[in-house]
């Protein structure tokens, strides 16, 4: 907020004082996170590849992750494809249930529309441990990497988003249904990709950084 206030709105503010308006309008949210990771003893498990490396390039590394989004009444879930070196949410879809299915067509469509990631890392998910969802990842020549168990850190920046989009959005404006659901993310993630500013990538929208590495490699 406080990068919009300055770079976007010519506004002269620090993150001090935005923490202190914050505060004083109660902008915090407490909420009970449904577990989305289920294991599935009878499946493969690969190890985590991104320990230590260093993340250079646009499409060297994807991040993919399911999310619980309440609703004003029940809840869907979400699934989203992230590219770590630009945060850029390169796609994602909503569904009522968390099939392994679904994930991988999710993948598939990300795959055509973009280079293929040298990296895909996941949770230890059943959906992200199936055979279906890892068969498209060998086909495509993708390497498979995933959480260590019980360690949400390890996919970091999915998770950022989710929380990003959860306070920002979701909780603010508790859909109505599934299609005003669907419009609100849509909403949300146009805004993230091209008008949010991210301190890590030099303070520059995810679409600026993606198109321009993408462009020059």
């Amino acid at each position: 907020m406080t990068d919009y206030l300055n770079l976007d709105l010519g506004y002269d503010v620090n993150v001090k004082r935005i923490r202190r308006l914050y505060n004083l309008m109660g902008l915090q949210t407490i909420y009970c996170k449904p577990k989305t990771t289920i294991k599935d003893k009878t499946s493969f498990i690969y190890p985590y590849l991104l320990r230590n490396l260093k993340i250079e390039r646009v499409n060297q590394v994807w991040q993919t992750d399911i999310t619980y989004v309440p609703m004003h009444r029940g809840f869907m879930y979400m699934a989203a494809i992230i590219d770590v070196y630009s945060r850029k949410i390169l796609n994602w879809s909503v569904s009522n249930t968390m099939s392994a299915e679904w994930c991988t067509e999710l993948m598939e469509d990300t795959v055509k529309i973009y280079e293929k990631p040298e990296i895909n890392n996941t949770d230890q998910g059943s959906q992200f441990t199936s055979k279906i969802y890892i068969d498209i990842l060998k086909k495509n020549r993708i390497q498979i990497s995933m959480d260590g168990r019980g360690r949400a850190l390890d996919n970091i920046y999915i998770e950022r988003f989710w929380r990003s989009l959860k306070y920002e959005k979701i909780f603010l404006n508790p859909a109505n249904g599934g299609l005003e659901l669907y419009e609100n993310i849509r909403e949300y993630v146009t805004f993230y990709n091209e008008k949010r500013r991210h301190t890590e990538i030099g303070k520059v929208p995810p679409d600026e950084m993606y198109f321009q590495k993408a462009l020059a490699s």
